[in-house]
């Protein structure tokens, strides 16, 4: 029978790790850097809403945790978090993608203004691309690391989410397998992950709807019944890619949908007919 140490050692996934989490205030980032916290790994968070950021350090200890002023659209922000992280704990282990925004929706691309369509690729993409840059940057010396970013149930279908949003999910799949190819062979991991919709600032601002209205709205749509999407269940998928379990998985893209994507609702064939 396993002894006790042995137990916890099993218990904390990512013991002796370093993360750093983008968009880590809130929502999945938030709950991914107390999860990570709890499994063993030091964890420093980068935003731009600096009140909450050092909330979320406050309440995992300053001790395990640290806060960095980050806006992802700037090289400069970005290269100063990695360095910040690597000072603070001597290494980066785990490059966390998370920051994202996105655009008010309008359906119709003749309604699409430019700016607003630049300003969530300027997030979700071009801050995805810097912070693989330079997590790659510290991570390829020392010939290990895993990178992991936020792509969306929009990165592999259409009339998800709007044009904006579905492009730049796109297109971190895109970066997310092209930096695989390129960063096995310094021994470093590369995945993303896309889930369905659940409550969090960005999906309720969206939406124009509360937590419990988010959620409600997206069982009544879902594939899989019986359960509602938590940001707890997308931060055990990082977990999972993050921790040494996954340590021969990388260049993917993990679905968190419930089998949604896959769904085609013209086929109703394994659907319970009403009862008579």
């Amino acid at each position: 029978m396993a002894n006790l140490s042995t137990l916890s050692a099993l218990g904390r996934r990512l013991e002796g790790k370093v993360a750093l989490i983008t968009g880590g205030s809130t929502g999945i980032g938030e709950t991914t850097a107390k999860l990570f916290s709890k499994h063993g790994a030091k964890v420093a968070i980068a935003d731009v809403q600096d009140e909450l950021g050092q909330s979320v350090i406050k309440q995992i200890g300053p001790s395990n945790s640290t806060y960095i002023h980050c806006d992802v659209t700037n090289e400069d922000d970005v290269r100063n978090a990695v360095d910040k992280t690597v000072s603070a704990y001597g290494k980066l282990d785990i490059m966390f993608n998370n920051a994202g925004i996105a655009n008010q929706p309008k359906p119709r691309i003749i309604d699409n203004e430019k700016q607003d369509f630049e300003r969530v690729m300027a997030v979700n993409v071009t801050g995805v691309f810097l912070g693989m840059k330079h997590a790659a940057r510290v991570m390829i010396p020392a010939r290990s690391g895993t990178i992991i970013s936020s792509a969306s149930l929009a990165s592999g279908m259409g009339g998800a989410a709007t044009h904006a949003y579905t492009c730049s999910k796109h297109a971190v799949v895109g970066l997310t397998r092209n930096l695989a190819i390129e960063l096995g062979q310094y021994g470093i991991r590369v995945n993303c992950l896309s889930p369905y919709a659940l409550a969090t600032d960005l999906s309720k601002k969206y939406l124009g709807l509360d937590d419990e209205g988010v959620e409600q709205v997206m069982r009544s749509i879902a594939n899989l019944k019986g359960t509602t999407l938590k940001a707890g269940d997308v931060a055990n998928a990082a977990l999972f890619l993050a921790s040494d379990e996954a340590s021969y998985v990388s260049g993917q893209n993990l679905f968190i949908d419930g089998g949604f994507g896959i769904f085609n609702s013209a086929m109703q064939v394994f659907k319970e007919s009403p009862q008579s």
